[in-house]
């Protein structure tokens, strides 16, 4: 009875295995197909010549590229400290806008209208209000820099959003674990420090992580305010050449940098699926 166990799961995952392969092998083909239909369509456009030289001109890209790289450093510069503050930020809006009773009642209120005002304007009206307002009032002891001022409005607008997605975390613990917490007698900050906290990041470190992927892109939006960053160095050299080729060389880093951020989240997301399905077998 063992041997014959043995051999039908062993012939099941030959099976499984033979059904995985036929599967790759067909989405490759199509992929392949697909892609390259797409590629014959374009390339026999009559214009494309032209549009190849105008966008997808390697001489310029490669001309192009040291100084876009330059300006992509400081996206990236900006990306992290942004980053990181937007997460302490954004998590004590969230421990703010949920404490309870009539004390707390001015911080909720403002914590509620602080979220409702940066998550309507859109980011790059934040940005051109921050970086051209702001400098204009010239007060004392606060700097002038655009880069500054572009990188807190970003700040601004995504611990919003990023707020909310802590509050939603922190919601979908189980009241159970808040109603624990006052038969041992913990306080508010106790409770969400120690039992509500830990539990909402692990929640929506999806969600933040997605939050990460679209801030690295949205640096970008600072070169309106003439921050001298990936897109504006593409964008100089286009004025000065009339060739749009160091946008694409632009994309290229933008891309290199989202893409294996973006699979992360992905894998992170899985396991955490994964996780809880164990958790609830």
């Amino acid at each position: 009875m063992t041997e014959h166990s043995t051999a039908v799961a062993e012939a099941h995952h030959r099976r499984v295995a033979r059904e995985r392969r036929t599967s790759l092998l067909i989405s490759g083909v199509s992929t392949v197909i697909v892609f390259g239909l797409a590629a014959w369509w374009i390339s026999s456009a009559e214009q494309w010549p032209a549009v190849r030289n105008q966008f997808f001109s390697w001489e310029a890209i490669q001309e192009s590229f040291p100084s876009v790289l330059a300006g992509f450093w400081l996206n990236l510069r900006i990306w992290i400290v942004a980053e990181v503050i937007i997460l302490a930020f954004a998590l004590l809006l969230a421990v703010l806008r949920s404490l309870t009773g009539p004390i707390a009642a001015p911080f909720r209120l403002a914590t509620i209208a602080y979220i409702d005002l940066f998550r309507g304007v859109p980011a790059l009206l934040l940005i051109l209000l921050f970086g051209f307002g702001v400098p204009a009032l010239q007060l004392p002891g606060l700097p002038t820099s655009a880069t500054f001022w572009g990188s807190v409005a970003l700040i601004a607008g995504y611990s919003a959003y990023s707020a909310e997605v802590y509050r939603a975390g922190m919601e979908a613990v189980h009241d159970g674990q808040r109603a624990a917490a006052r038969a041992l007698g913990l306080n508010q900050w106790v409770t969400l420090r120690f039992a509500i906290i830990p539990q909402a990041i692990r929640n929506v470190a999806p969600a933040l992580l997605n939050g990460a992927v679209s801030l690295q892109k949205d640096v970008a939006l600072l070169s309106v305010l003439g921050v001298r960053e990936a897109v504006r160095a593409a964008e100089i050299y286009t004025a000065r050449t009339f060739n749009y080729s160091s946008l694409i060389a632009a994309a290229i880093l933008f891309l290199i940098a989202s893409i294996p951020l973006a699979r992360f989240t992905d894998w992170y997301a899985r396991r955490d699926q994964e996780r809880r399905l164990q958790r609830t077998v």
